[in-house]
C-alpha cells in the first residue's frame, strides 16, 4: 500500500482535509510529532509523499525539534519524494534554503480568509481559487532558486516551488471541522490570538467558510493530483 508521512506539531493537531484526500486515494497515513519526542524517519524510501503542517510557535524559536526538522529537509529534497510544507512547514523549507522568516513591517497577522494573487507561473494552479484560510503572524522571504507562485497584500510571498517541493503559507487542509476545532482550542488556550491586528472576526470567518469551503476542497483535489503527485 502507498504511504504518506505527515509531520504534525501538537498533540491536538490533525491533518484535516489533506488527510481525507490521501485516505480516499488509497494511501496509508503515518504521523510523526517531533515536538512530542517522535524521531524523524531516516529511511524515506517507503513514502510516496511527505507533508509538514503548521505549528503554534515560530520557526525562529530555539526548540531542538525545529533544527532537527530543518536539517532533515536535506534528506527529503535529495530523496525526490513529493513534499508539501504548509504555513510552518513552508517557513521551514524557506529557512532551510537560506531565507528569513519574520513579521511584516506593518505588524499585521493573517487570521481568516485572504485573497492571493497568482504570479505568471502560478496562473494555472490558482485560476479557479484565489482565496484561502490563513493563520499566521510571520512570513518568509523567497529563497534563491525558487519559483514564486502567488503573492499576498499583507505577506508578499504566499506560495513557491523548489524542485520536488511546494510551500504554501495558507491552510488548504482546514475544513469546517478543523476550523471549528482551531477556534475552540484557541479560545481555550490563547483567546487574544483571535483579536490581533489583521485578524478577521469569528463571524466573518465562518461566513467565508461557508462560501469557500467546497471550492478550496476542489482546489486541493486538483493540486494533489496534478501538481504534488503528478510524477507518482
Amino acid at each position: 500500500m502507498k504511504k504518506v508521512l505527515f509531520i504534525l506539531h501538537q498533540k491536538t493537531s490533525v491533518p484535516g482535509d489533506i488527510g481525507n484526500k490521501f485516505v480516499n486515494r488509497g494511501y496509508q497515513i503515518e504521523i510523526c510529532r517531533p515536538p512530542l519526542g517522535d524521531d524523524l524517519p531516516s529511511n524515506l524510501i517507503n513514502y510516496s509523499a511527505i507533508v509538514v503542517f503548521g505549528a503554534p510557535g515560530s520557526i525562529n524559536d530555539e526548540d531542538e525539534f525545529i533544527q532537527k526538522e530543518i536539517n532533515w529537509l536535506k534528506k527529503v529534497i535529495e530523496s525526490d519524494i513529493p513534499f508539501l510544507g504548509i504555513c510552518f512547514g513552508a517557513q521551514l523549507l524557506a529557512k532551510y534554503l537560506g531565507s528569513d522568516v519574520k513579521t511584516n513591517s506593518t505588524g499585521l497577522s493573517e487570521i481568516g480568509f485572504y485573497k492571493i494573487q497568482p504570479t505568471e507561473l502560478g496562473e494555472e494552479l490558482f485560476q479557479f481559487q484565489d482565496t484561502f484560510y490563513q493563520f499566521h503572524s510571520e512570513g518568509f522571504d523567497l529563497p534563491t532558486g525558487c519559483e514564486l507562485l502567488a503573492r499576498g497584500d499583507i505577506f508578499n510571498n504566499q506560495a513557491f516551488r523548489y524542485k520536488n517541493c511546494y510551500a504554501l503559507q495558507f491552510h488548504p487542509e482546514v475544513n469546517f471541522r478543523v476550523h471549528l476545532r482551531w477556534i475552540y482550542l484557541v479560545l481555550l488556550k490563547n483567546p487574544k490570538k483571535l483579536f490581533v491586528p489583521g485578524s478577521q472576526n469569528i463571524f466573518t470567518q465562518f461566513f467565508l467558510r461557508f462560501r469557500y469551503n467546497k471550492s478550496i476542497s476542489n482546489w486541493l483535489d486538483v493540486f494533489i493530483d496534478k501538481y504534488l503527485l503528478k510524477e507518482r
